[in-house]
Parts: structure tokens; sequence; C-alpha cells
């Protein structure tokens, strides 16, 4: 069986060769002489993986020392509970919303104090981002709180939100070390590894360390704490040990792929591929005003329910996986993170071509 050119948007394709090194160490790791599965968290060698798991992560994203890493468990959505327990001093959090996680997370905030949508495009279907150039921020909010790329809209910042002087909190979830980032712009940076890193069952947490105290929501639970898990290194309990491990072999595959700078000009590159041809279809639109598009995420429809089930099974048959859209919006989506090869994109875009040839 060869693989298939997987669109998922996550858990989402990997680079092969870390999914090659990682079976070749599946049953003897370096001379362990045990799967990293099976090791002890609290081992020399496994003390080792997470480490340079974290030196590596600082060194692609140039992670200034008054941040802490944070490899933590509960996925992007416990971050919903997380970032206002922790974080809203004063009881009050503006929220932007542009799509369905920044819409839960907002919902989560509510919970915790008042949650204001300081903007959203949820007018138009979340099919752009607002202009965030002078919204009304809160003179007392304790953070501003946006999801960069919008992986079932297919929108991203492309200039971050003028929060005037706020602290911003950002899901970075599904553009998690696409291109590079100035860290020091936000006070948390947070994804889920699933679509772009790693397997499910991590979230990497970079917050300020100004920002993490004592001082947090009554009745916090102690594993809700980033003190908890910033003094204990992300090993105050048992962590996604082996999730972590494969997280770090992607790290070392980016470096070895020249970084993020390096992996901005791929995406772009592949992403132009896809846009391109969409733009000049006559059968496929994408659904994302231009200057908002995604490099990671890319919805596109027919226009017809019926043909855009019968692409989706098609290019399925054709090697072609996951292209079906987010059961919320329909019609497809591609996802083409930085593990999808070129020859996936244009493997895609030829299909499309020949599929709109054989149906218009």
């Amino acid at each position: 069986m060869s693989r298939v050119y997987n669109f998922s948007a996550g858990p989402a394709v990997l680079p092969e060769e870390v999914l090659k090194e990682a079976a070749e160490e599946m049953l003897d790791y370096r001379g362990t002489g045990m799967s990293v599965m099976e090791m002890s968290h609290r081992s020399k060698a496994y003390d080792t993986i997470i480490k340079e798991a974290e030196a590596d992560l600082r060194e692609l994203m140039q992670i200034p020392d008054t941040y802490r890493v944070l490899f933590l468990q509960g996925g992007a959505s416990q971050q919903f509970a997380m970032i206002p327990m922790n974080l809203m001093k004063n009881k009050k959090a503006d929220y932007i919303v542009t799509g369905q996680w920044a819409k839960k997370a907002y919902q989560e905030a509510c919970l915790y104090g008042q949650a204001n949508k300081i903007a959203s495009s949820e007018d138009k279907t979340f099919s752009y981002i607002p202009d965030c150039s002078d919204l009304p921020v809160s003179e007392d909010a304790d953070y501003v709180y946006i999801c960069e790329n919008n992986t079932i809209y297919g929108t991203k910042f492309k200039e971050l939100p003028n929060t005037k002087g706020k602290t911003l909190v950002a899901d970075v979830s599904s553009c998690f070390l696409s291109e590079p980032v100035d860290v020091t712009k936000y006070g948390v940076i947070y994804g889920g590894v699933q679509k772009n890193i790693g397997p499910a069952g991590v979230v990497i947490v970079i917050i300020r360390e100004d920002l993490i105290t004592e001082d947090v929501l009554p009745g916090t639970p102690t594993m809700l704490k980033y003190k908890t898990h910033a003094d204990a290194d992300s090993l105050y309990n048992t962590p996604p040990a082996y999730g972590i491990y494969i997280c770090g072999k992607v790290f070392k595959w980016l470096k070895k792929m020249g970084g993020l700078a390096a992996m901005k000009e791929r995406n772009e590159k592949k992403a132009k591929i896809l846009y391109d041809y969409l733009d000049e279809s006559k059968l496929f639109r994408g659904t994302v005003e231009k200057k908002d598009r995604s490099l990671m995420n890319v919805p596109f429809v027919t226009g017809s329910d019926e043909l855009d089930a019968k692409f989706v099974k098609e290019a399925k048959e054709a090697g072609l996986e996951n292209l079906k859209g987010h059961r919320s919006v329909g019609g497809m989506r591609a996802s083409i993170y930085n593990a999808m090869p070129i020859e996936g994109v244009e493997a895609l875009v030829a299909f499309m071509r020949k599929f709109e040839e054989e149906n218009r």
C-alpha cells in the first residue's frame, strides 16, 4: 500500500522521514532496549528528549528567555478555560471572534468573567478577518484573544490586532511553525500540535513569565494552573511522552529544512498553486476574501452539494484523502500543512482540472 496525499485538517500529515525514524526506534530507542512509549518520563533518556525538544523549539521560534515553554495535555480546547482561569485578574477580557474555535473560547471565557466580543466576522460566515487597527479595547481588559489561523474557514490574521497595550493571547494551532513569528508581540501563544507538528494529545503553550502567578481565579484546579506546570518543567504528572518525542523529531526536521523562513517560502509556493487554480477555475471557487487567505487551510466549493460529494468521493479513489469540508460549512477543504509535499498540491490541482473538464 503506497501512502496517500492526506489533506486532513488534523490529525494531519507528518513528515515521512520522521515517521520512518520513529518506526526504526519503535522497539529500541537508542540502545535503551525499550520504546519511548514504555519509558519512564523521569528517566535520563526521556529527560534528554523533552529538553532537546524545548531547546529546538526555542531556536526555531527565537523564543526569549522571558517566556516559558510548556508541553501540556487537553488540546487547545482546554486552554479556552485555562486562559481565563489564570489571566482574568480583573474578570474582563476582549475576544475577536473569527471562527468556530474563537467563538468556543469566547463562550468558555463567559463562564469566568465578562468576555467582550469586540470584533467578529460571523456576519459573512467567517469568510474574512475584520479590521483590527482600532477596536474598542476595554480599559481594564486582562487580555485580547484571537485565533490566528481559522482551520475551518481558511482565514488568517496577516497583521496582529492593535491591542492598545493589552496582552495578546493567540491560538495558533493550525499555523504553528508555518512561518517566522515575533513571540514578544504575544503574552501567550499556544496550539494543539496535531495539525502541523505531531500526533494528537499535546498542546504547546508559550507564555511570558510575568503571566505565570499564584494569583488565579478561586477554584482553579491544580492541573489547570500554568504555575504548576512551569515549576515542574512540564513534568508535574506524566506528560504525553510519546507525542512530545515526535514533536521533537519534527522540530529537528524543520531545522534541517532551513527553519521557519524557508517553511514560509515553501508554504507560500504550495498555496499559490492551489489559489491560482481556484481563481481561474470556472467550476471551483475559494470561499475566503483574498487578502485574508490562509496558507494552511484552503476551503473551496463547486456551488453544488451533489458535485462536491462526487468530487470528494472520486478524489479519495485517486489517493487524495480527507478533502471533505468541515461539517459546519460543507464543500471541500485542503489542509496543506508543513509536511504536505508540493507534489501533493500539484496532484490535487491536476485532479481538479480533470474533474472540471469532465463535469462542466
